[in-house]
């Protein structure tokens, strides 16, 4: 790991490992904001997602704020420690969309300078998101699994062809040497049977 890596992913996770505490412990401010949206939806993703899931989504805003806090600290850990920091990024940019949709709806709000204070605040939660789908994506300078099955198959098909290839030349050696074996053959009986001939007479 670089030490530009080392030091980013703490820098990028810090936010969600306290945010994400706080929600844990006090979640109760965050419950107005939160309602509208986990109203549309807890029902929808109920019905979407299959029983087991289902049935374990909490009912309560409170209980889903937590849930939602207890995500972003466990991402924020994984992605701060690097232990399974591609996933710990990917979840949290999971997270973070519902939290700036319902916590930053600039739309919504008619103080010219509130809703100011909110655009900036959604931005640059775009940006935090822009950063965790680059740090999902990082494989570290090495090949991701998409490029090692598009690359692994091209090479698969290039060793086809060049093995294919040398089947052909081999073939077409085999069957020169064997022309030129039974040329050589024909040459030798002849001379024997002239040599015959020569005896007899």
């Amino acid at each position: 790991m670089t030490v530009v890596r080392a030091l980013a992913r703490p820098l990028l996770s810090m936010i969600f490992v306290v945010q994400g505490a706080n929600s844990i412990r006090n979640p109760e401010p965050l419950v107005p904001k939160a309602q509208p949206l986990t109203d549309r939806l807890v029902p929808l993703v109920k019905r979407v997602a299959p029983p087991q899931v289902g049935d374990r989504i909490p009912e309560t805003t409170v209980n889903l704020v937590r849930l939602n806090g207890a995500v972003q600290v466990l991402g924020g850990l994984a992605l701060a420690t690097g232990k399974g920091r591609r996933l710990g990024a990917a979840t949290l940019a999971t997270t973070l969309v519902p939290v700036t949709v319902a916590g930053h709806p600039f739309w919504q709000v008619k103080d010219k300078e509130a809703r100011q204070a909110q655009r900036v605040q959604f931005m640059k939660n775009l940006g935090l998101l822009g950063g965790l789908l680059l740090a999902a994506v990082d494989t570290e300078g090495r090949p991701g699994i998409a490029w090692r099955a598009t690359h692994g198959a091209r090479a698969a098909k290039r060793e086809t062809r060049r093995g294919v290839k040398a089947a052909r030349r081999e073939t077409g050696r085999g069957a020169k040497a064997a022309k030129r074996e039974a040329r050589q053959l024909a040459r030798e009986a002849k001379q024997a049977a002239r040599l015959a001939k020569a005896e007899l007479t």
